[in-house]
């Protein structure tokens, strides 16, 4: 449906109006989210800028000046959400010429982000002190994130019914909307809905812990608000007390997949694991660790050929 338009509203009204007609209801809460910040930079960088004003030296002007304060792969998000609107506008006739044709996408240099995780002496101290009672607590919630590698959205979702115990397995098929206020929500990608294999030891500890509560009840969302900070600073005195690194809870899945990786198991089954999209993900996430196991491999490689002799 075309959107009303003045020949004097500005790019910033447009762009609001559209993401309210197009995406409103359309798109995920957490991606709409990203569009309602675009129009934030919009508002900062450029309020007075007008839709008919939008030429392609505009365009990049405007990008130029997100750029400034963005790495490049932010900025190429950015660009993507406003060009949609922005293509939009030229087939309705409201800009004559595509603006954002042959744009240059530029960013600050990105800094360089080492993955924070516990190597394997680590994380068995942190789980050893843990205070495991016969009641659900957030130390319960720390030892299934480091034995799963879930993400924090996805720990929280789950349920005494997503455990198959006969199995070992536990589904993960939902996330709980704790940045909303809570409510189930849908998965981060289709590849984030999966089945994790557990260890017994695990099972049994959570066959016991979850005995009588309601089936289809989150297990670890309290009648208050959730915020991963309580999480986190509950993790940080841990680490702390331990003098081990202090990580965050998604720290602890990156913990779980440098294990993983460390012991051999594929960057396929990993990728599985963690519910990520592509191996790609886990290619560029644990690239360090995966450069340390190939030199590894090489070492192998060439003692086994010099036994050959």
């Amino acid at each position: 449906m075309p959107l009303e338009y003045k020949d004097s509203e500005l790019l910033k009204d447009y762009y609001r109006n559209w993401i309210s007609v197009y995406k409103e209801g359309a798109i995920r809460e957490v991606t709409l989210s990203k569009y309602r910040m675009s129009l934030t930079w919009i508002e900062r960088i450029a309020p007075e800028l007008k839709l008919c004003d939008l030429t392609r030296i505009a365009y990049q002007k405007l990008l130029n000046e997100y750029a400034r304060k963005h790495e490049r792969q932010t900025t190429m998000d950015f660009h993507h959400q406003l060009k949609g609107a922005v293509l939009d506008a030229v087939d309705e006739g409201l800009i004559p010429h595509d603006p954002t044709r042959k744009v240059i996408i530029k960013g600050k240099i990105p800094t360089e982000k080492k993955v924070k995780y516990l190597n394997q002496f680590e994380l068995h101290s942190l789980l050893h002190s843990l205070n495991l009672t016969e009641k659900v607590s957030w130390d319960w919630f720390i030892l299934l994130i480091a034995k799963t590698g879930m993400r924090f959205s996805e720990a929280l979702a789950i349920t005494p019914a997503d455990f198959d115990f006969s199995h070992q397995i536990l589904s993960v098929s939902k996330t709980w909307n704790y940045k909303a206020g809570g409510g189930f929500s849908p998965t981060k990608n289709a590849s984030s809905v999966r089945k994790i294999q557990i260890d017994w030891q695990v099972i049994m500890q959570f066959a016991t812990l979850v005995k009588g509560l309601p089936l289809e009840q989150p297990i670890f969302v309290p009648e208050e608000k959730v915020y991963n900070s309580t999480v986190n600073d509950l993790l940080e005195r841990y680490c702390k007390k331990l003098d081990i690194p202090v990580i965050s809870i998604h720290g602890l899945r990156h913990t779980h997949a440098s294990i993983l990786l460390y012991a051999g198991v594929s960057i396929a089954s990993v990728a599985r694991r963690l519910g990520h999209a592509s191996m790609t993900t886990t290619q560029k996430t644990y690239l360090h660790i995966i450069q340390e196991l190939e030199n590894q491999d090489i070492d192998l490689v060439m003692r086994s050929l010099a036994n050959l002799i």
